[in-house]
């Protein structure tokens, strides 16, 4: 029982903290105590945001933009995003149907809030980015968790789609370039479960295209309202700033959908966090109307860091790790580590033990599988120089070195 006189409220006990932040913490933590740790937990990339959108900024506050904005965003931004979506993602969008967070974490979380009724379900292919499934348990939703193996290219497919709808289903959440995977939806396979959600009129879709920039190879991102527009009067897009432009504290995001929803979206925020800051809204405008090439050449060094960290951990017993399609990270199956024992004497029997074991032994820090709903898996960033990814390859080479079979 929990009784009224506890501050905590019952449904926080639910609720895990974000497994990438705690990971993220982990780090602060060690290197404050002295330890020389390799980092690649983070899932932001490791450029300054381009000197250009920077100036914006301070010319932003220096004339003036300092106050309260519209509760949806600046006219500007939103006209801003208008025309970002329809030059890049083909999508029609009237800057009503627009609403700018504090990053793309809260516009998430607050279409959860304003949609989902006790019980409502909410698919989520798994591995899913850590925070999904918390923001629904959150809002009185229940996760159905769907599971995309590594033979499914970490995929969700039509068939599994069909299989996870029931009468309760209120949403599907896609997120690709998915994180943790890096997998990108080709657009057979988008078209595939944009004929599923037509057989099923209750079920809203939300897209996160956070990633969308940053794809190798002969991939390609393309957004599922490109090829299933007839899904547009129940889907929700989300995107920002954040990852495209290295704008992460900067906190700017948005979401593109059903003009009822933006409402009650922005009716959460008149409530909650009033506004996304003044200055920062008017560095998202000038970053997504501005010159564009900082993406394409974070994309092409992001590759490069890609092609390097696979080569140098497919040269490292017991990790065997799919090339990713897109974002900045590898999920990396540590199958051939379980079983093996530490100089310390102790098995390693889970994602969770060779993360410890990498962290104690060799100073990298990695997040489990585990968190992002698949075992035995490890992610890592490789949102970091060259030079960080050989030193900790490296580190993890010599550590796994010494494991007895």
């Amino acid at each position: 029982m929990h009784s009224s006189s506890e501050l905590v409220a019952a449904r926080l006990a639910v609720v895990k903290p974000s497994a990438s932040i705690a990971a993220k913490a982990r780090v602060d933590a060690l290197r404050a105590a002295g330890r020389d740790i390799i980092d690649f937990t983070t899932g932001e990339p490791d450029f300054a945001t381009p000197a250009h959108i920077v100036d914006a900024g301070v010319r932003a506050l220096q004339s003036g933009h300092t106050r309260y904005t519209a509760s949806a965003g600046t006219l500007a931004l939103r006209q801003a995003i208008v025309r970002k979506l329809q030059r890049e993602n083909a999508l029609a969008y009237d800057a009503s149907e627009v609403v700018v967070g504090s990053g793309a974490k809260p516009i998430i979380f607050n279409a959860f809030m304003a949609s989902l009724n006790p019980g409502d379900e909410v698919i989520i292919p798994a591995p899913y980015w850590v925070s999904y499934p918390e923001m629904v348990l959150l809002n009185g939703g229940r996760p159905e968790i769907v599971e995309c193996t590594i033979d499914d290219g970490f995929k969700l497919s039509a068939r599994a789609l069909a299989q996870a709808i029931g009468p309760r289903t209120k949403w599907l959440v896609l997120n690709s370039p998915n994180n943790p995977t890096g997998a990108v939806y080709s657009e057979g396979e988008l078209r595939a479960l944009g004929e599923v959600l037509m057989q099923h009129p209750q079920v809203h879709v939300m897209v996160d295209e956070i990633y969308e920039h940053f794809v190798y190879g002969q991939a390609r991102h393309v957004s599922l309202l490109q090829l299933c527009p007839q899904l547009r009067s129940r889907t929700l897009v989300i995107n920002g700033c954040s990852k495209t432009y290295a704008m992460t504290g900067w906190r700017i995001g948005y979401g593109a959908g059903p003009a009822q929803l933006i409402r009650a979206i922005t009716l959460l925020i008149t409530q909650s966090t009033t506004c996304a800051t003044a200055a920062a809204q008017a560095a998202a405008a000038f970053a997504l109307d501005g010159p564009q090439d900082s993406v394409a050449a974070a994309t092409r060094i992001y590759e490069q860091r890609r092609d390097h960290m696979l080569r140098r951990l497919a040269a490292i017993d017991g990790f065997d790790c799919p090339a990713p399609d897109g974002a900045f990270y590898l999920f990396a199956s540590v199958a051939g580590l379980i079983g093996r024992t530490t100089r310390q004497g102790q098995r390693l029997q889970s994602d969770l033990d060779v993360t410890d074991f990498l962290r104690e032994q060799a100073g990298v820090v990695v997040v489990d599988g585990t968190s992002y709903g698949m075992s035995p898996f490890i992610r890592f960033s490789f949102a970091s120089c060259l030079q960080e990814i050989d030193r900790g390859c490296d580190a993890i080479a010599a550590a796994v070195a010494q494991l007895a079979p």
